[in-house]
């Protein structure tokens, strides 16, 4: 899905009719700012999104001693840590516990999907707690796009683009899409790319970042001679990013013609053993190309682990959770950790694992459990993180927050603190001028 507000200028927009593809990544530069301002270990973050949100309560922070109608029927489990403990439903991230950070306090005020998805990607509140939300010119940028937007500042020269979502964008329904997650106030160039398709698919190709097959080198470059000769003698747009198209031409050109961009999402070049490893289905493929992204450079990769709201579970939460939803996420959050690893990449590599939000604890008359803001967990994995721990408390049934109570703006000063950036530092422009620092959250300390 592209943005719902991308206006091209006229010769790239020509440019993209001839020759069916365009990157402008790599090229683009903010206005100020240096490179990052060291320090920070982590290079490039891999955030796994559970749309619809998962139950804290039966995954991460389990509650036996509360009362029946809040505990879940999923025992506690030792983990590698001692005195850490974990749901049954998660055999396989226990024993990886030492390499783990648990926030079990993290919490906001929205509890609908759209506006929780924007609380905690964005780090600060919608106008207004809605699904009924789309995206728009003046929107402030999630962290993701700031991820990416930092990156061409300081001169981004990766083959893949610098920020990536797969396979599908943050929505509720995906009739209602989740703002922030786009360019925003920032400007269209900076939207991430939205693969918008299954990586697990037998015909999976992804989109606009290779020769169409009928367009050959010969062809390509007879195109781009009309182009030329039709707008050579054109005025020049009369816009701040005019003296940068040509530019933006030649990026786009070398990136179609060494299709290097396009070979970091081709994931026939991985062995087939590595795919089985990571599971055949949309969310393990999802997981091996961020792996691939990242070894390519991009710096931010969402993998929204939906399509939209999957992990809503009003109605029959242990069932889904058991039989449909947790044994896939498992093998290919897993499998990731553990292929960074044994490339040498988990260290310079940050991986946030969250939702939205929490469930509540009392389960509901349909056996389900529905939003809860009030208090739910994350988990943090790479990127200098100190593993083996537990940040923060909720309270007996996992209500609220009971000792260090963390926000999402927290966790975007950590993530921004681990990359070597600093989150009160630095600032951007909001569409009516007002300087906005990249978060007003604190780094938790903790945790780096």
């Amino acid at each position: 899905m592209t943005s719902p507000h991308i206006s091209n200028p006229t010769r790239r927009g020509l440019l993209q009719m001839l020759s069916g593809a365009f990157a402008p990544w790599g090229l683009a530069r903010a206005a100020g700012g240096s490179a990052p301002s060291g320090g920070g270990k982590a290079r490039s973050v891999i955030l796994i999104f559970n749309g619809g949100a998962p139950s804290h309560i039966d995954l991460w922070d389990p509650k036996p001693a509360a009362p029946a109608e809040v505990r879940s029927i999923f025992a506690p489990i030792k983990t590698k840590v001692a005195g850490i403990q974990v749901t049954e439903l998660l055999p396989r991230l226990a024993q990886r516990m030492d390499k783990l950070a648990l926030v079990r306090s993290v919490h906001h005020q929205h509890s609908s999907h759209n506006g929780g998805m924007h609380w905690s990607t964005v780090g600060r509140p919608y106008r207004v707690d809605s699904t009924l939300i789309n995206p728009s010119h003046t929107d402030l940028p999630c962290f993701g796009t700031l991820v990416g937007w930092l990156a061409q500042r300081d001169g981004y020269s990766g083959a893949a683009p610098p920020y990536v979502i797969t396979p599908f964008p943050h929505c509720d329904s995906k009739a209602y899409i989740t703002p922030g997650q786009y360019g925003g106030c920032l400007g269209a160039r900076y939207d991430p790319f939205i693969l918008n398709d299954d990586p697990n698919a037998a015909n999976f190709r992804v989109r606009d970042l290779a020769l169409d097959p009928s367009l050959n080198a010969t062809r390509f470059d007879q195109r781009l001679g009309l182009l030329g000769e039709l707008t050579v003698h054109a005025p020049r747009l009369a816009t701040p990013n005019s003296a940068e198209m040509d530019t933006f031409q030649e990026q786009a050109v070398s990136l179609l013609k060494s299709g290097k961009a396009a070979d970091a999402f081709d994931l026939s070049k991985e062995p087939e053993a590595v795919r089985e490893r990571y599971g055949r289905h949309s969310w393990g493929q999802s997981h091996l190309l961020a792996r691939r992204l990242v070894e390519s450079g991009t710096r931010f990769v969402s993998t929204v682990n939906g399509p939209s709201i999957t992990w809503d579970t009003h109605k029959d939460n242990n069932n889904r959770l058991k039989n449909v939803l947790v044994p896939p996420m498992e093998q290919a959050y897993v499998a990731l950790l553990d292929d960074l690893e044994e490339r040498g990449l988990l260290e310079s590599t940050l991986v946030i694992w969250m939702g939205e939000f929490g469930r509540t604890p009392k389960i509901n008359g349909d056996a389900g459990r529905d939003h809860w803001p009030g208090c739910y967990t994350m988990v943090l994995a790479g990127g200098g993180i100190r593993g083996g721990q537990v940040v923060g408390s909720s309270d007996s049934i996992g209500a609220y927050p009971k000792e260090r109570p963390v926000s999402p703006a927290d966790v975007h000063a950590t993530v921004f603190t681990a990359l070597g950036y600093d989150p009160r530092g630095l600032a951007y422009q909001a569409s009516d001028g007002r300087p906005i620092p990249l978060t007003e959250g604190t780094a938790i300390r903790e945790l780096l």
